[in-house]
Parts: C-alpha cells; structure tokens; sequence
C-alpha cells in the first residue's frame, strides 16, 4: 500500500531557513489549511496518510523529506547540511523504523532529501551547499548493494536538485536546466519550465496523476501539451517557506 508520512506545520514556520527566495510574512493558519488540503490530495490519490505531529522549536520540520531517504529495501536517515535542522530526523527515524532497516549518513558527510531523484534503479544526487561529495559517497555506499546507480549532479541555481529537476513519467524530465548540470541526465527527454516560471520544476508524481502548484499555469500548459495528467494545488503560502510539492511527503510502498 502506498503510505506518505507528513508532519504537521510548526508553529515558528516564519523563522524557517531560506537561501534562495527573499523572506515575507507567512500566515501561519493558510499555511496549515494548504497543507491540510496536500494531505487530503494525497489519500484521494491513494496514499495512507501518517501525520506526524508538529515540532514546534523547528520551523522547517514539515519538510519531512530533506532529513531521510525511503527505498524499497532500507531507509537512510540523513545529516542535513544545515546544522540547525538536524534535530529533525530522530523523531521521523523512529516513525521509519516501523517500515524499514535503517541506514545513516554521518559527518563529514551531508546529505538532504530534497537533492536526491531516484528513477527506477537510478539516483541522481544533487552537489549542493546542503548535500556534499561525502554524503553522496556513503549514500553510494549503502545502495550498491541493492542494485542502484547513483550520479552526482552539479547545482548552482537554486536550493535543491529536486527543486530544479523532477519527473514527469514516460522517460520525461520537468527541468529549469539553467540550474544544474542537465547534461548527466542521458537518455532521458525534457518538458522545460517557461522561462517566466523559473521555480516550476518541481512536481509530485503519484500514479499516473501529477500534482503541480497553481501558481505556475504556464508549465503546468506546457506539461499537459506531452499528454500528462496534471492537478493543480495551491501551495502560494507554504512557497514562501521555499516549499515544493516533494519536500512536504516520504512516499513509499509499506508492503516492501
């Protein structure tokens, strides 16, 4: 069965941490509603939704993705690149242990969800300021034994891999290629986000549906054109957060 854990939004969401986006008030109570209204989308699209409650001293902590990585065959819980957030993973590796073997990444070491694209048996990896060459090392390390390859992808535009680079399904990748170092995705095609939409790269595949943010109609038009089934949801007030569709569920098969 398909479960998707999340984690309720913090009550200090405002003091989260953002690289690349200027700060703006959040409203704290739309926040909530919109992710409320992500986690609905998720059991309307089949998933068993496990909500963790909320860490109210860690502003970024319903960004369950960035602190661990779900495969089939393991969980790796991962240090995060920035110090302040690794308080996140304990509690999320105990909710996984119920799942799955785990597995660590350890300093020197850092490694984020939020840069790691598993397609099949690949694993693109993004060399960002949150994820370095050592954490991708151990990852490599970990997953070798189950038959992944793992590729180290460059990153300068933006926070993430996945907030630049996500996949559509059909051997199609949604990409800002501005941002990254695009040429170590052979053999894949690419939808390319308008150029007015540069933060469009980012969208939640479930099935055969797409989830896509509302707030940019103009990738969503250009996705739709390969034939692709889109939903829209309003995240408008989480993005102020640097939030995308990803970084707020661990989705994995619980049967594994």
């Amino acid at each position: 069965m398909l479960t998707a854990i999340t984690r309720a939004v913090s009550s200090c969401l405002a003091n989260c941490e953002l690289s690349f986006i200027e700060r703006k008030p959040i409203d704290l109570e739309k926040a909530r509603a919109q992710h409320h209204a992500y986690e609905r989308a998720l059991e309307k699209l089949g998933a068993k939704v496990i909500s963790l409650p909320e860490e109210p001293d860690l502003p970024d902590s319903m960004f369950v993705e960035d602190p661990a990585l779900v495969l089939d065959e393991i969980a790796i819980i991962c240090t995060l690149g920035t110090e302040t957030r690794r308080r996140e993973a304990p509690s999320l590796a105990a909710e996984l242990q119920r799942h799955r073997k785990l597995a660590y990444i350890k300093l020197p070491g850092t490694l984020e969800g939020g840069d790691v694209l598993r397609i099949g048996r690949k694993i693109f990896v993004g060399l960002t300021a949150r994820t370095n060459a050592e954490g991708i090392r151990q990852l490599a390390v970990i997953v070798e034994h189950f038959g992944y390859d793992v590729t180290a992808v460059p990153v300068t535009g933006c926070l993430h891999l996945k907030s630049a680079v996500t996949y559509l399904g059909k051997n199609v990748l949604l990409g800002n290629r501005a941002w990254f170092n695009w040429k170590r995705f052979a053999g894949f095609d690419w939808v390319d986000v308008d150029p007015s939409e540069p933060h469009a790269g980012n969208v939640l595949l479930i099935g055969e549906t797409l989830l896509f943010p509302a707030s940019f109609p103009k990738t969503r038009a250009r996705i739709e054109a390969r034939g692709f089934h889109v939903e829209s949801l309003d995240i408008s007030e989480l993005q102020k957060a640097e939030s995308a569709l990803t970084c707020s569920s661990l989705l994995f098969d619980s049967s594994c």
